[in-house]
């Protein structure tokens, strides 16, 4: 598979690799194990602690929110991608092993300091997907997205077994340490994956599209966060597609960002919420390539329809599991759901960075993939803050999923009006 790749298309493949156990470690399950016992230790059990990890992954996606576009204007200059990139992997990967040094009842603290890697692994991310038009063509973009999430997915499950591996050894009674420990020593192993996966990138992949640097150009570039939003408006396929990806990214981020938290708010086990995480991994990579494969058959629109109303689905399963259910059959339930998830997780997110990929116009690419990050993260609010708010108000967190299953339908609809493929291509070039 890789044999096929340049070199530029490998490396750019390796850093989904690099960066994937922070997605399943820190976001999706560790973190999140950590700080609902950090807590439960410090407010009591009767506390339902799940709307202040919502709240602060709201923070977090509105700060690299507002920053997406600043930054999509600043890397639009040649030789400027790779220096914004290294600033941001370097913001997360040492915020990241400050997770291990927090004390481990501050978990205000621990909010704050994953609000921080938070920060700079989406900004890190945002640059990665504007590099796609720098390594590969378009005809070749659905193929090359796809695998990155793949690789990514199936690539991150040996640090992730190493991760999880003391914890459940703690439960098993095998090994004589605290969870806390076992916690820090996974956070330490994702950030030395992510360095050390980040260095074929470092070295293999340049800017090739941008604009020459003029003299003020950090002052203009928000000069042309204002312009870059008139040129989008002229591109009505770049529009719709940005809408309908506002409302439907919103709610696989808020899905993946909540995972744990709402598995443990409704009884699921530690041991079975991290066996369930790693089985979807193994369904995830796959498909993720799979859907690269289909969409190159059917269409990229129409496996982007497929993934979204696959969500629509889950979602409505997830209002049924109630905490007074029984444990056994909510647990069923969840890993029935994860592995649905996995089906269509890497796939509609592979998708939409290829289909965008292709829509923009390439000289324009870097300040339009701004936008693109913009959307994903402040929709992220959206899912979240909603979560929270109907956690709140119901004091039952299962309620909370109905806000996101409006945004799906709600996208769904919105996506009915862009593009075939084979008329964006069409359209990118005027």
């Amino acid at each position: 598979m890789f044999k096929k790749l340049n070199k530029q298309e490998r490396a750019w493949v390796l850093y989904d690799l690099a960066e994937s156990p922070y997605t399943i470690t820190v976001m999706a399950t560790i973190m999140g194990m950590y700080f609902f016992w950090s807590a439960n230790e410090a407010l009591g059990d009767g506390d339902i602690v799940s709307p202040y990890w919502a709240f602060a992954t709201a923070a977090s996606m509105l700060f690299t929110g507002a920053l997406a576009p600043i930054i999509g204007a600043l890397t639009g200059y040649l030789g400027k991608k790779k220096f914004v990139f290294n600033i941001f992997v370097g913001i997360g990967a040492a915020s990241t092993i400050a997770l291990a040094i927090v004390p481990e009842k501050m978990w205000y603290m621990l909010l704050i300091v994953y609000v921080i890697s938070m920060i700079g692994y989406s900004g890190a991310n945002k640059v990665y997907n504007a590099f796609l038009v720098d390594v590969t063509s378009n005809d070749r973009m659905n193929r090359i997205s796809t695998l990155a999430f793949g690789v990514g997915y199936l690539g991150c499950i040996p640090p992730f077994i190493a991760s999880i591996a003391p914890i459940l050894l703690i439960e098993l009674g095998i090994i004589n340490i605290s969870f806390v420990t076992a916690y820090r020593i996974a956070f330490l192993i994702t950030a030395v994956w992510w360095l050390l996966f980040t260095i074929p990138m470092w070295r293999n992949v340049n800017q090739k599209y941008g604009q020459p640097i003029e003299e003020k150009y950090v002052r203009k570039s928000f000069v042309t966060v204002w312009l870059t939003i008139k040129e989008i408006c002229k591109h009505r396929s770049v529009l719709l597609f940005l809408l309908a990806f506002f409302l439907y990214y919103d709610g696989v981020s808020s899905i993946i960002s909540m995972a744990t938290i709402y598995g443990m708010e409704i009884g699921i086990g530690q041991v079975d919420l991290l066996l369930v995480l790693l089985a979807t991994q193994f369904v995830a990579g796959p498909c993720a390539i799979i859907y690269g494969r289909l969409a190159d058959k059917f269409g990229t629109k129409t496996m982007i329809y497929v993934g979204i109303c696959t969500y629509v689905v889950i979602c409505m399963i997830a209002l049924l599991m109630s905490p007074e259910r029984d444990i056994k059959f909510l647990t069923a339930l969840f890993w029935g759901l994860a592995m649905l998830v996995g089906t269509a997780q890497g796939g509609i997110q592979a998708l939409s960075r290829a289909y965008f990929g292709k829509i923009v116009p390439k000289d324009k690419s870097n300040e339009f993939f701004g936008f693109y990050n913009i959307f994903g993260r402040l929709a992220s609010i959206m899912g979240t803050t909603l979560f929270g708010i109907i956690s709140v108000l119901t004091g039952h967190p299962h309620l909370g999923i109905a806000g996101i299953v409006v945004l799906f339908v709600a996208a769904a609809i919105i996506f009915k009006f862009v593009p075939h493929d084979k008329d964006v291509m069409m359209e990118s070039s005027t």
